[in-house]
């Protein structure tokens, strides 16, 4: 960790160290890190555990069960596919092979220069107008390959 995280996690860990007799909140200290650092540093595992007074290992839990943390930096732009049923019967993984062409990056993977992250999801709540693509907050429905391109074109 740079020592400008350093001081951010410190400041943050001070403020969400649990008042006596009350337990820690791991999930919220958390998100608070990765709000403030794009991501939960490896580094910051043992401070965070030590200063809720828990062991690194429920830290790990916590991080390896929400699937909105990461312990690495994500691209300024989220990019989320369906992969659930009705998209996948409208051709979504289509779209994925074109993404994966486009952005030259896998699922899980932040692009070189750190602008686009690649994501699968499961559900996105618009099964009626597949294949769903999902961009930072946004969601498009009925994408096709080269309505992505134009959606790709448009973010800063």
């Amino acid at each position: 960790m740079t020592g400008e995280e350093t001081t951010v996690l410190a400041g943050l860990l001070e403020e969400h160290r649990p008042q006596p007799g009350r337990r820690a909140n791991i999930l919220r200290t958390l998100l608070a890190v990765q709000q403030a650092l794009g991501h939960v540093p490896a580094g910051a595992i043992a401070p965070i555990a030590d200063a809720l007074a828990v062991t690194e290992a429920d830290i790990a839990g916590v991080l390896s069960y929400y699937p909105d943390l990461h312990t690495i930096p994500r691209g300024r732009h989220v990019i989320r596919l369906c992969l659930g049923e009705a998209c996948v019967a409208n051709r979504s993984a289509g779209l994925l092979t074109e993404l994966k062409n486009e952005l030259h990056i896998g699922l899980g993977e932040t692009t070189a220069d750190g602008r686009f992250a690649l994501e699968r999801v499961y559900c996105l709540g618009n099964c009626g107008v597949g294949p769903t693509v999902m961009v930072d907050d946004r969601i498009y429905g009925r994408v096709t390959g080269d309505q992505l391109q134009e959606i790709l074109k448009h973010i800063s």
